[in-house]
């Protein structure tokens, strides 16, 4: 009970937002049509409905389920103890998930009820600030299996892994900055800019991570 007692004085913000993502759906719900749009393509064209029910309720089950998630690896990571160090980060990124996912709710909503919404648009300036914010705390991550760039060469070394987030961290800005200003100039998922940038933010600290491990283990 104890611990149920202070998870609820922890969390109770995030847990307001869960039920606030059950509220907003609940609102929704008599106005939804009985095929809801839940998945679109590249270019922003519905490519996939749902019942009424899944469009009302979908999103906030997996926010719920990513919530559990997320409370559940801390626990079970053999580096348990490492989350102590960044404890605080590992809340902004629960947080940052939380929000967003909310935020692709109410959008989703909203294109079920016939708003006027630039689907591609808007995502792609959702996903750029995730990489801009997670950039800014990246380098906070330590050293564990479930949070952050995990290469074998990170995974074997603490120093790799520090070097490697360092790297990352003004690279994830960069890329979701671009990303912004892509999307403003109506360059969106199809384009090959968009590839570009998340095939470099990805696979740059992969690559950095190698040479990192060779070139420290060399020594």
């Amino acid at each position: 009970m104890r611990k149920v007692s202070s998870l609820l004085q922890e969390d109770w913000v995030i847990l307001l937002l869960l039920i606030l993502g059950f509220a907003i759906g609940a609102y929704f719900y008599p106005m939804l049509p009985d095929k809801v749009p839940v998945h679109w393509n590249a270019q922003g064209q519905v490519n996939g409905y749902g019942s009424k029910f899944f469009g009302a309720v979908g999103l906030p089950l997996i926010n719920v389920a990513m919530y559990l998630l997320l409370r559940v690896l801390p626990y079970i990571d053999p580096k348990k103890k490492n989350y102590e160090n960044f404890k605080s980060t590992y809340r902004f990124l629960m947080y940052l998930m939380i929000i967003f996912f909310l935020g692709m709710e109410i959008i989703s909503l909203l294109i079920a009820v016939g708003a006027a919404v630039n689907m591609s648009i808007l995502i792609q300036v959702m996903i750029s600030f995730l990489f801009i914010l997670l950039g800014n705390v990246m380098g906070r991550f330590k050293h564990n299996y479930f949070v952050g760039i995990k290469t074998p060469w990170t995974l074997a070394s603490e120093e790799v892994w520090r070097k490697t987030h360092r790297l990352a961290a003004p690279l994830w800005v960069i890329g979701g900055i671009a990303n912004i200003i892509l999307a403003l100039m109506g360059m969106t998922f199809d384009g090959m800019s968009f590839i570009v940038i998340v095939v470099v933010i990805s696979v740059v600290p992969i690559v950095y991570s190698y040479f990192a491990y060779q070139k420290i283990f060399k020594k």
